[in-house]
Order: structure tokens, then sequence, then C-alpha cells
């Protein structure tokens, strides 16, 4: 017969595997960095991206630091792929990168791009709709780095319900190409054009959730305001999950 200690001893363990067991795995997210413009400090923006990211429990942030990552089968363990890194004056990652990452979108995995990823792969065409915008070199690239007004387009959204517009310092990107439907959820107006410039913005790749802001110029710009909460609702939505409310 065991001892009321030891029955007491094993429900406890019970309850805590019953626990364990009904919990949900979380869900795994890669951010892919490792090059950029020598004035996009990645090394001190890829951790603070990864921080704010795992303020919604549900998500587990996984970095790799090489581009060319992109072209591992393991990219089927990720919910979602978040591109932080632009190829400059190094070579884009090649062929089979490009159509695993394709693939993966066009399947159902979650895409994100931030800042000046939209600038990656200038030598790969499909990329503008992967994108669904993309940085031209050719137009003026942002307006003077400072503070502006982002406000929200689309107050129903999942990812901006809720979400008042904010504040934030930053570079406003009026660089941006394309010609591939996409459902702004918030802009900005330039204090040199006068003219409104897309935030973010989401779309449909296959069966793909994208989410793009060219928010993120720098750790002070990534943590202003209301960026974390964008940036954690955006990357959570394109995972396939329910953005929830603030986590700051």
């Amino acid at each position: 017969m065991k001892s009321p200690f030891l029955w007491s001893i094993m429900a406890v363990l019970g309850g805590i595997a019953a626990t364990l067991l009904a919990a949900p795995a979380p869900t795994e997210i890669l951010l892919v960095t490792g090059q950029d413009y020598p004035g996009h400090l990645w090394r001190q923006t890829a951790p603070a991206i990864v921080e704010l990211l795992q303020k919604d429990p549900r998500l587990t942030v996984r970095v790799v630091e090489d581009p060319r990552f992109l072209d591992s089968a393991a990219l089927t363990n990720y919910a979602a792929v978040v591109l932080h890194f632009m190829n400059w004056e190094q070579p884009s990652p090649g062929p089979a990168a490009r159509e695993n990452l394709r693939r993966f979108v066009e399947c159902g995995g979650g895409l994100m791009l931030v800042h000046f990823a939209c600038g990656a792969w200038q030598d790969w065409p499909e990329f503008r709709d992967l994108a669904g915008r993309v940085w031209d070199p050719k137009l003026r690239p942002h307006d003077a780095r400072g503070p502006f007004r982002v406000e929200i387009t689309d107050p129903d959204h999942p990812i901006t319900r809720g979400l008042a517009p904010f504040e934030t310092d930053d570079e406003l990107y009026t660089c941006l190409t394309g010609d591939r439907p996409i459902h702004v959820l918030a802009q900005a107006r330039s204090k040199v054009d006068g003219k409104e410039y897309p935030m973010a913005f989401v779309f449909a790749y296959g069966r793909g959730r994208v989410f793009h802001t060219v928010l993120g110029h720098d750790v002070k710009a990534v943590t202003n305001s209301g960026v974390p909460e964008l940036f954690r609702r955006g990357c959570a939505w394109a995972a396939g999950l329910p953005p929830v409310a603030k986590a700051d």
C-alpha cells in the first residue's frame, strides 16, 4: 500500500505531466540575417527583433546569420521566415535558396520582411512578387532620418485592430515599387513631397501569408512606440496565429 505522501507526490507529478501535454508547442520562427548595407547594424537590430517577437509567448525565434540557409530542407520546420538582410555588394542566395523560399511561402509558410529586406535579391525578378514591393534604386530612397507619424489605414485587420496611430523616429521609405495588389495597413506622409507611403502591408502568396514593413532602421526605430507591437502582431499573423493584444 502506497503512503499518503507517495500518493501526493504522484498526483503532483501527474498534474505536471498533464499540463505539459496540454500546452501547445511553441510556434517556431526563423530570422535570417547576417548581411546588410553598412549603415544597417544587423548585429544590434536582430537581437532586438528577437526579443520583441518573443514577448508573444507562443513564438520562439531561431536566428541564422547566413542567408544561404534558405536553401535548407529545414525551412519547413518553421511556421514563418523573417527576412532581415540585404545582400549589399555580395552575391544573393542562389537559385536553390530562391526556389526553396518561394515554394515554402506558396505552400503555406509565412513570410515577414523588415526594413531593407525589400532591397534583397536585386537579381531575382520573382522577389518583386514575393515581397509585394521592392527597393528601386532609381527612386529617392527615404526622407532624412527623423520623427514622423504612422497612421493605421485599416483598423479592422487582425494585425492592426485596436492599434492606435503612433509616432516613430526612423527612415520614411519612399523607394518601393511593384504592381502586385497589396493591402496597406499603415502609412506615413513624407515631409519632403507630401505623399503617403506604405509602412506596413500584407497579401497572400499562394497559400502563404506575407507581412512586409519598411520600419526598423536601427534599435531605436525597432523599439519605438507602436513598432514592437506591429512587428509582433505581423509575425504572428504571417505564422497563422491570431495576433494578440499588447505584450510590452
